[in-house]
């Protein structure tokens, strides 16, 4: 123990001589950009990236059809233009001509054709099986028009077609699930895929006959950093040039003069949220008192101000406030311990035998809450709620695994009683594949098994509804259900805190962010416009 401590304050000692001390940044290939992720990549297929780490990386890789522009506003991408039917049920896509595969074969309307197909094979084991909508038709007319004709109207369907496009001529006959290809991809994107070192990086460069004109950045590395304060260290080191910041590090740990020569940080708010889901399949959570109970006994405000120090607004169900169809009459579940031990008493929920723990039928309520290793923002989160619940008599164990572990052994395999993660968004509302009572298959999306008829029928009208403020409604009746029923406690929505180095330059913050235009990022000639 005393070797550990020595150890630790060595290094904390070093750390503090190193951001107090001024120095200049040696940067070795400036045209690299190195990011840093918590967690190692998946698999690197559109349709199969699932987590955060796979579907960035893969959007460098690969283009869908379409993508939102900075106003969040649907543009074409593979695209060029398309035409809808008045009934809204075809959409013929015109694509654009001269675009190449990284290895040089044309990309054309198969390949689209060959996208739709495989995402809808029932052998491919992907969360997005649905996402294209009830289309009745794929048809290539020519090798740059498409046209898609649905069974019923989907309003959703231009974003839908943002999935990443694969290659027919890589991929036909093979089983993606397992092809290499998913370590090796080849796609039509900014960045060809060069190298992955299981654990520790993921390389991508420069695509030279990228449609939109090559990238100005020369390589893209994702460096495997699994815990935000080594990657903190990594970051003012300049082992990294860009990460995510958590509260602590970037309301105070970053403005001294050191490090806001070297640095910008920008900040607005995430279009995500965090939560903690419950196993529906779980006796105890079967029961909605007992989710609701729980709900009451966890204080958001103090989540909001311990974990996020301020920087995050409460969430109050399955859509962010920065969402046009954000239900701001739902006012989520107030603090109340007092009311959350009348509604678990309700529930059975008594301690009979004066020990401090409630119990039912001989059995003591103990609940293991499971989140990712190298979050701690996720971390404190699971501590406050851990206090919160043993004030209401429940018995909370945490237990934190490596990020591939949990998603494979205990998410997948549905080996959880609690698990706190969070959801990055897609800008429709449309949030079928979370909810929908059967998307339930392994690697799928609704793996808490939550089911309501009602909510499965206000989903599909969701999506059958064009009209944005019947729309509205729709998705509103879906928020204060999911609020109700409370399968998830939805505990927070945080502000995004990017810091990037401040070589980069054309960084814009916009209504979707920073890195919408990350083709355009530059870095001067002169190393003295670097910081200007």
């Amino acid at each position: 123990m005393r070797k550990a401590s020595i150890l630790v304050a060595i290094i904390i000692a070093a750390a503090l001589a190193f951001s107090c001390g001024k120095k200049e940044d040696k940067i070795a290939d400036p045209k690299t950009i190195t990011i840093g992720y918590l967690a190692d990549a998946k698999r690197l297929i559109p349709m199969l990236a699932s987590d955060t780490a796979s579907s960035e990386i893969s959007g460098f890789i690969f283009n869908g059809l379409t993508k939102y522009d900075k106003d969040i506003k649907i543009t074409g991408d593979l695209a060029e233009s398309w035409d809808v039917s008045p009934d809204g049920k075809t959409i013929t896509f015109h694509l654009r001509k001269g675009v190449k595969w990284h290895d040089g074969a044309p990309f054309t309307s198969a390949d689209v054709l060959f996208t739709y197909n495989t995402i809808r094979d029932p052998k491919v084991a992907t969360p997005y099986s649905d996402s294209l909508g009830p289309v009745a038709s794929v048809e290539a007319l020519d090798d740059l028009t498409v046209r898609v004709v649905y069974k019923e109207s989907f309003a959703p369907a231009l974003e839908a077609w943002g999935l990443g496009i694969i290659p027919e001529h890589v991929l036909k006959g093979k089983d993606i699930n397992k092809d290499d290809f998913n370590r090796h991809p080849i796609g039509t994107g900014m960045f060809k895929f060069s190298e992955w070192k299981t654990g520790q990086r993921i390389v991508l460069v420069a695509n030279d006959d990228y449609f939109e004109g090559r990238p100005k950045i020369d390589r893209y590395v994702a460096r495997i950093i699994p815990d935000e304060a080594t990657m903190f260290m990594e970051l003012n080191a300049r082992g990294i040039d860009f990460m995510g910041l958590n509260a602590l590090q970037y309301s105070r740990q970053t403005d001294d003069k050191e490090f806001t020569h070297s640095f910008n940080k920008y900040r607005y708010p995430a279009f995500a949220y965090t939560y903690m889901g419950f196993n529906m399949s779980d006796p105890r959570f079967a029961d909605k008192r007992v989710r609701q109970a729980i709900s009451y006994a966890i204080d958001q405000d103090s989540l909001i101000q311990g974990v996020l120090l301020g920087f995050g607004t409460r969430c109050t169900g399955p859509l962010p406030p920065e969402s046009w169809a954000f239900n701001k009459d739902v006012p989520g579940y107030p603090y109340d311990p007092e009311k959350a031990k009348k509604m678990l008493a309700e529930a059975g929920w008594k301690d009979t035998d004066g020990d401090g723990i409630l119990d039912k039928e001989g059995r003591p309520f103990v609940i293991t809450i499971l989140t990712n290793q190298g979050n701690e923002q996720r971390k404190k989160t699971a501590e406050i709620i851990q206090q919160g619940l043993k004030k209401v008599g429940i018995d909370v164990k945490i237990n934190i695994l490596e990020w591939q572990a949990l998603l494979h052994d205990f998410i997948d395999k549905r080996k959880f009683e609690a698990i706190i993660i969070g959801w990055s968004l897609s800008r429709d509302p449309d949030c079928y594949d979370i909810w929908y009572s059967k998307k339930t298959k392994e690697g799928e999306f609704n793996f808490i098994g939550y089911n309501n008829p009602e909510v499965d029928r206000l989903m599909i009208e969701g999506r059958q509804t064009f009209d944005i403020e019947k729309r509205k409604e729709i998705y509103h009746k879906i928020h204060a259900m999911l609020s109700d029923d409370a399968p998830y406690v939805f505990l927070y929505v945080p502000d995004a805190l990017p810091v990037v180095h401040r070589r980069f330059h054309g960084i814009k913050k916009e209504p979707l962010g920073i890195t919408y235009n990350f083709k355009d990022w530059y870095v001067p000639e002169d190393r003295a416009q670097w910081y200007e």
